[in-house]
């Protein structure tokens, strides 16, 4: 097996790209450093594509272990044929490894094996073998009627050779891998209750049955959970008889034989008994496992968009934990995430004090000049929204509100790391001010919480978790990189998420920056604690030093990186002080006129714009702002040229140029902002017909839940998504984007109501 031909055709990429992936991945480097700062190397995979590949990488080398880990023990017992080691070298898959495997693995004690402990193999080879001339079973059996060895009938002898005959039957690996495609393609899932009289959640789920190679990913979860829960009984379901009938086409060879009968009556035997049960555990893991990897899935695309939600710079804060009995906590926060004041009001039942509750955000709003209300989702959220909404109308003063969600907040707030970062803060306080914060910056909020906690997934808790939490540490990882973060103000929380730089190092880098004061450049890091030169490569790209000594460390321009970006600048007129005037937005302007050529008129020749000095290039700031109009361009011809002149890959330069522009540029800045209100609806308000605003809040197999402003989420199935076909409701929505709905039924004994977006 090639490992790297089987990745590159799976991929569809050169097989040179696939061989310098798996070098720098060897070598220790993490993907979004190998995404970012190796691009001519692997050919620009993208780190989606680059972790993809890894996890397949990993696959193959295990499965070839376990190749030759079987090879190995096969051949040991002196069993092992060229044949066989074809067949395990040729397999793909590791269930084709263990299927040939089977017949040679070391089993507990069975009918067969105490059969052959009888002596009776060689009869169950004879009936096998299907000799027409070999006579009746019952004449062959005779020679093996043993009464010390508890073969005392013809009866007994005949039985023993059929269990074995039945055990070679379930252990065959091309039988046993068609049963299990002819289940998974025929059967059928099937459930009913545990208790009938029982009401649960599960009700759907009481008498119901559904192909198994139909059943939606979801309702496998559900059903999983149900049976956990020892609610619903679950059966896989075959048709009998067209399985007994597929076996015999690989086992019975003569249908005249005499011992075809027998042969009909033991392969029935070895399904039922050995093989169907089998084959309900195998496809009740592959249904099992297809539903955890879509989940995992649906869970990291929701996490990665809940985590590039834009920040709300500037917004100065009073944020609202809701609650009843125990009031709803408030703490404000100003535009840096400092917390200024924290209290409790009682604007909910049972004191309901609702004078009150405006008399103090009246005076915290004018004290801290607020200009945003944060509200979390949970409990007694509505009422609280409706007294802030009232409040900001009779007041007349310029502040908006909007409603965060707030799963995780009493996890972060509980926490030993919240503990670390605020220890003489009640944990409620912890709560109301992370709440805030998650406004200000989501990002840099939310990798304080176990991201399972985040809620925008579906049986996240049912799930492989070790799968889960890889996958969800992998978009974190992603996001953090490609945000960039800011070296003097991170948490340890934010940090550790930086390529290379695990939880140990990032307390070791916060403790250096209290100890001795904020970094002036990107190279300090390498006097930290267990900061090598290894992790500082991998790492240093992605932290910003803003306003420091060097001001390309404000930038994603990696160190290695720096003089090829001062030697561009200076070919350009240009010098790294400028990066601090705000970037060089006319940087095209600028390499055009060095190393641009006009495109060749029809039957002419190209002109050349080539600067002639430098004062040409400081000219090009004043032409900038006149209306010319400006010859066809070939920009990638002309990064190439000024690449080979610098002597650095044409991906490498144009990241510094894009860089150039806009030195630390947020790519969060691309999502839609978030969304702020300034009425409130009650579910009574809701009518069949009206057409809303609202946000995505959760995207799921079957649909997307939309918040339009009342406390329950309102849902968009996957068929109400749009008038064309929809695969998965993420090839049309995602979370945080806001979308127009229009309800087409409520439910107000459930509090649930149904929306489509097919407006037209």
């Amino acid at each position: 097996m090639n490992i790297i031909q089987m990745i590159a055709g799976e991929f569809n990429v050169k097989e040179s790209q696939v061989e310098n992936t798996v070098a720098l991945i060897d070598e220790g480097n993490t993907i979004p450093f190998i995404a970012r700062y190796r691009k001519e190397v692997t050919g620009g995979l993208s780190d989606e594509v680059l972790r993809n590949m890894d996890e397949r990488l990993t696959y193959l080398r295990n499965l070839q272990e376990r190749k030759e880990e079987v090879i190995r023990l096969i051949d040991e017992q002196g069993k092992l044929t060229d044949e066989l080691r074809e067949q395990i070298n040729e397999a793909e898959v590791l269930q084709r490894v263990e299927d040939l495997y089977k017949p040679y693995k070391k089993k507990k004690a069975t009918r067969a094996s105490k059969a052959k402990e009888k002596g009776l193999e060689p009869l169950a080879l004879t009936f096998r073998e299907q000799q027409a001339d070999a006579g009746t079973p019952e004449d062959l059996a005779v020679p093996f009627i043993d009464e010390e060895k508890g073969v005392e009938t013809v009866q007994d002898a005949i039985a023993g050779a059929c269990d074995i005959i039945a055990e070679m039957i379930s252990d065959d690996p091309d039988i046993t891998a068609a049963v299990r495609e002819k289940t998974y393609e025929t059967a059928a899932i099937e459930t009913e209750a545990v208790n009938a009289d029982e009401k649960t959640v599960y009700d759907m789920y009481y008498q119901y049955r559904e192909a198994v190679k139909s059943i939606p990913n979801h309702r496998i979860l559900a059903i999983n959970r149900g049976e956990k829960e020892k609610k619903l009984k679950v059966k896989v379901s075959a048709d009998v008889e067209k399985m007994e009938a597929l076996i015999s086409q690989h086992v019975i060879t003569d249908e005249n034989s005499p011992f075809t009968e027998l042969l009909r009556e033991t392969i029935a035997d070895a399904y039922k008994r050995l093989m169907a049960p089998s084959a309900e555990r195998e496809i009740r893991n592959i249904l099992t496992e297809r539903a955890e990897a879509e989940a995992v899935k649906v869970f990291a695309k929701n996490t990665e968009k809940l985590l590039m939600v834009p920040p709300v710079k500037g917004a100065r804060i009073i944020s609202i934990d809701p609650g009843y009995r125990t009031g709803c906590k408030v703490a404000v926060i100003n535009e840096t995430g400092k917390l200024l004041a924290y209290t409790t009001v009682f604007p909910t039942e049972p004191k309901k004090d609702i004078k009150g509750t405006e008399a103090v955000l009246g005076k915290l709003a004018d004290k801290f000049k607020i200009n945003t209300i944060v509200i979390g989702n949970g409990t007694a959220s509505r009422e609280t929204e409706e007294v802030v909404a009232d409040f900001i109308r009779k007041s007349g003063r310029d502040i908006h509100y909007t409603i965060v969600n707030e799963a995780g907040a009493s996890v972060y707030s509980a926490s030993k790391l919240a503990t670390e970062e605020y220890p003489d803060l009640d944990v409620t306080v912890r709560g109301a001010m992370s709440l805030g914060r998650r406004l200000q910056d989501p990002l840099a909020e939310l990798v304080k919480i176990p991201t399972k906690s985040i809620g925008v997934g579906q049986y996240q808790h049912d799930i492989n978790q070790g799968l889960l939490e890889n996958a969800l540490d992998n978009v974190v990882e992603d996001c953090v990189n490609r945000v960039g973060v800011e070296l003097n103000t991170a948490s340890p929380s934010l940090l550790a998420h930086v390529a290379g730089i695990n939880m140990g190092i990032a307390r070791n880098i916060v403790a250096y920056r209290e100890e001795k004061g904020a970094f002036r450049k990107r190279s300090e890091l390498k006097n930290v604690s267990k900061l090598g030169d290894k992790t500082f490569n991998q790492c240093a790209g992605f932290i910003r030093v803003s306003g420091g000594d060097e001001p390309l460390d404000a930038t994603s321009v990696h160190p290695e990186s720096y003089k090829a970006a001062e030697a561009m600048l200076a070919k350009l007129g240009m010098d790294k002080e400028d990066l601090r005037k705000g970037g060089i937005p006319d940087i095209d302007d600028r390499i055009w006129a060095v190393y641009g050529e006009e495109e060749k008129p029809e039957g002419g020749k190209a002109g050349k714009t080539r600067a002639k000095s430098l004062a040409d290039l400081k000219a090009l700031s004043q032409k900038a702002s006149e209306k010319e109009k400006k010859p066809k361009r070939n920009m990638k011809k002309a990064v190439a040229k000024m690449a080979a002149d610098l002597d650095i890959g044409v991906p490498t330069l144009s990241d510094i140029i894009s860089e150039m522009k806009k030195p630390g540029r947020d790519p969060r800045e691309d999502a839609p902002p978030v969304v702020f209100r300034n009425d409130v609806r009650s579910f009574d308000d809701l009518e069949v017909g009206m057409e809303l605003e609202g946000t995505v809040r959760n995207v799921v197999d079957f649909g997307a839940f939309v918040d339009i402003g009342v406390k329950n989420d309102g849902l968009v199935h996957i068929s109400q998504l749009s008038n064309k076909f929809v695969k998965h409701p993420m090839d049309v929505v995602s979370v945080g984007d806001t979308v127009k709905v229009k309800i087409i039924n409520i439910d107000r004994d459930k509090q649930k109501i149904g929306l489509t977006m097919k407006l037209k």
